[in-house]
């Protein structure tokens, strides 16, 4: 399943590139391949949960992660800091490696000036600030703001709307299906950002 002592080539156009070895990772496409990167990126996380410093939520403190993206929710730079430091360390544990250049920060406040160190800096690694990111589709802003959020949705629901226009204003099709058409197609465009 993993990729040590194997080989691999490269076919560009009617050219194929000399083989050379894979020294780590787990096969694209492989059955296995995701189920062992989330048990080894579950343990990281759980690893992160144990710190009782983060943000608690509902009794919980707060990691959010799917598949690969994974975010760190803390009530401090600092706290989101030393979960950051414990994530990188439990990856190296089990082989994942946290990517520095993807990696961002963003302090979340009113206060004009919170969280306004350019980088934070763990071991090796350095993170950028940032004042907003898009997460599963969603714009967050470090004010909080949801208005260019809204924007972004009306934006993508009007595109959606045009796209199906046709369908909508067509005598073939009964009420019933365009209702179904525009609850299947349009509203989770506008309500979860979804892009079609």
């Amino acid at each position: 399943m993993c990729l040590t002592e194997t080989y691999s080539r490269v076919r560009v156009g009617k050219n194929l590139s000399d083989m050379f070895p894979n020294r780590n990772g787990l096969k694209r496409g492989g059955a296995l391949s995701p189920l062992l990167f989330n048990f080894a990126l579950e343990y990281a996380i759980r690893r992160v949960q144990v710190n009782q410093e983060g943000l608690k939520l509902n009794g919980t403190h707060q990691l959010l992660a799917y598949a690969d993206d994974v975010n760190i929710l803390g009530g401090s730079v600092d706290t989101v800091k030393k979960s950051a430091e414990t994530l990188v360390a439990a990856t190296k544990e089990s082989g994942l490696e946290v990517n520095a250049h993807k990696t961002k920060y963003m302090a979340v406040s009113r206060d004009q000036n919170a969280g306004r160190i350019h980088s934070m800096k763990t071991d090796n690694s350095s993170f950028e600030r940032v004042e907003e990111f898009k997460y599963l589709g969603t714009t967050l802003t470090y004010q909080n703001f949801i208005q260019e959020e809204s924007k972004s949705r009306l934006k993508l629901g009007n595109a959606c709307y045009y796209s199906v226009q046709n369908l909508l204003s067509s005598r073939l099709l009964s009420k019933h299906l365009k209702i179904k058409i525009y609850r299947t197609i349009i509203l989770p465009v506008v309500l979860y950002g979804c892009e079609t």
